[in-house]
């Protein structure tokens, strides 16, 4: 099962953070104190991070729908059958996947930094690390990363503070993930169609360069999903602009709460 930290806050819901790769769910540390005002938080960690399972431990395949089953174990074991998903980057891939595979356990969900597909450029930047990986240290190959993802002095903070949490990570387990990022379209492919009825709140920087407009394109025409891009900010917003994203995926969640409540 995967490593996780369960947060008893004031509600009776849940709040599920999911984090990006070479992270952990210390990156979640500006949303802690004020997500807690309102909600329970399960801050997990995915494969591979913290204290999770090593990826080579498993015996099938690593894949995505591997890493949702893990999730909906974890959610099982804490009895938690339906919760708000928060994710950023990576995690924003998870709860996609998650939304096609059991958008039953998505009561709403918030998504930082979303990628939705790889442009060219990217593509293209994946498939040159792997062919360097084995002359570079991987926390070399991160920084490299890192920089480019994350390249203006605003963004220094996140790119400081993911590089830090990376150096907690064996170099294989962090070389395990890029197979999948082949995988990533299929994994928003059908989550309009399959879940409609799940609010879904995406938050991104103006200045995400790999990632918004693909974004944009993806989202047009999906209702059940709302758009907010913030100024002078890059791929990490819940650390860049941590004081809006909270308010901005607090009243989402609470509008969404609020709804149901009415509803029933």
């Amino acid at each position: 099962m995967l490593d996780y930290r369960l947060y008893k806050g004031r509600g009776s819901e849940y709040i599920v953070l999911l984090h990006g790769i070479g992270g952990n769910s210390n990156i979640f540390y500006k949303q802690l104190k004020p997500f807690l005002k309102k909600y329970n938080i399960l801050a997990i960690n995915l494969p591979g991070h913290g204290n999770s399972p090593d990826i080579d431990s498993y015996k099938d395949r690593f894949s995505f729908d591997m890493v949702v089953s893990e999730i909906v174990k974890t959610l099982d074991h804490l009895s938690i059958r339906k919760a708000h998903f928060v994710g950023i980057s990576l995690g924003t891939i998870i709860v996609h996947h998650l939304l096609q595979k059991e958008p039953g356990r998505v009561r709403s969900a918030v998504l930082g930094g979303a990628i939705t597909r790889l442009n060219f450029f990217g593509k293209s930047l994946i498939k040159l690390a792997w062919l360097i990986k084995d002359f570079l240290p991987f926390i070399w190959l991160y920084r490299i990363l890192a920089l480019i993802l994350m390249p203006k002095n605003n963004h220094k903070d996140s790119r400081r503070f993911f590089i830090q949490e990376a150096y907690k990570m064996k170099r294989a387990n962090f070389l395990a993930w890029y197979p999948l990022a082949g995988d990533v379209e299929a994994t928003y492919s059908q989550v309009q169609e399959n879940s409609q009825d799940v609010p879904k709140l995406y938050i991104s920087g103006a200045e995400d360069h790999m990632f918004v407009r693909e974004l944009e394109e993806d989202l047009n025409g999906d209702e059940s999903s709302e758009l907010v891009i913030l100024a002078e900010c890059g791929h990490v917003c819940n650390i860049e602009k941590a004081d809006e994203f909270n308010e901005l995926s607090l009243d989402f969640m609470d509008t969404y709460k609020t709804k149901k409540a009415n509803i029933s």
